[in-house]
């Protein structure tokens, strides 16, 4: 006598197979807040559930999209795994073998077909979105240096011709950070042009809440343009290991009105910060190169 269907033979196993579905679900849902830096529930942003820059919602569409495409495919692709596995299973007294087949034309051709066509409109939303995030044709409001070191930041304002200088503080025999952190400034609702420099080894500039980062490579340069939209101070970090402190390596960004900019750019030009840190204090002395950071009278 054949084995009875599979939804009549386990219905014990059945109903355990849907509760452990619905626990892994709900660990996952309970897992994606639990970092310190999570906001709107999956992704880092403002507290207040804003959009921290002009960005930062086309970047949460692509990833957010990407992940329902993948979660598609994988219920697709386990569903006709735990279909196959029910209808073709081998009953109790069963010594045949269901019919095997060498080839299935149709079958092969869509298997062929189907992940092109996926992968090739993943490419198309990426590319789309990357060229957008990339984009630095447009005339920006203000340019700011942030030059890598180790393990702190400095910050060349070249437009209003003022500099600050982080210091990474060393506690005996322990890794410290400064009392204060750096804090990179930038006005609300203006294009912002980030250049980004190193001075010693690759470091990496990322601001989670931009959902955004780039590598700082010494002797290439790299650029980026941003409209912060959010008031509110985010925290920055690197995000390539750099040496013993890189944990330390720490800064803040703060998006303020343009008044609190202003006025923070005329403390710095009181307290004498004037000037740009230039190349003459690169470890690698690269003062020759077209590329580096202008030398100024800071």
């Amino acid at each position: 006598m054949r084995g009875t269907p599979l939804d009549v033979q386990h219905p014990r196993r059945r109903r355990g197979v849907a509760r452990l579905s619905a626990l892994a679900v709900a660990v996952a849902v309970v897992a994606s807040g639990c970092s310190a830096e999570a906001r709107r529930g999956y992704l880092p942003g403002a507290e207040d559930g804003e959009q921290v820059t002009n960005m930062t919602e086309r970047i949460t569409t692509l990833w957010t999209g990407s992940w329902i495409a993948a979660l598609a495919v994988g219920l697709i692709t386990w569903g006709l795994i735990l279909w196959c596995v029910a209808v073709y299973r081998k009953r109790k007294d069963d010594d045949t073998l269901p019919v095997q087949l060498r080839y299935h034309v149709p079958l092969e051709i869509m298997y062929v077909i189907l992940p092109i066509l996926m992968i090739g409109v993943l490419y198309f939303y990426t590319e789309r979105d990357t060229a957008a995030i990339e984009d630095i044709s447009a005339e920006p409001d203000l340019t700011v240096q942030v030059v890598g070191k180790q393990w702190s930041w400095d910050f060349n304002y070249l437009d209003d011709n003022v500099h600050q200088s982080g210091q990474h503080v060393l506690e005996v025999g322990e890794p410290g950070n400064p009392e204060e952190l750096p804090t990179l400034y930038l006005p609300v609702d203006e294009r912002v042009e980030i250049q980004l420099m190193s001075r010693d080894v690759v470091h990496s500039f990322w601001v989670p809440a931009f959902l955004y980062k780039k590598d700082m490579i010494p002797g290439r340069p790299n650029v980026f343009q941003v409209v912060p939209t959010n008031e509110g101070v985010y925290a920055g970090k690197c995000a390539e290991f750099c040496g013993e402190f890189h944990s330390g390596m720490l800064f803040n960004v703060a998006v303020v009105s343009r008044e609190e900019y202003d006025a923070q750019m005329e403390e710095l030009r009181e307290a004498g910060q004037t000037g740009f840190l230039g190349s003459d204090l690169d470890r690698t002395q690269n003062t020759g190169d077209d590329n580096a950071i202008p030398t100024g009278e800071g």
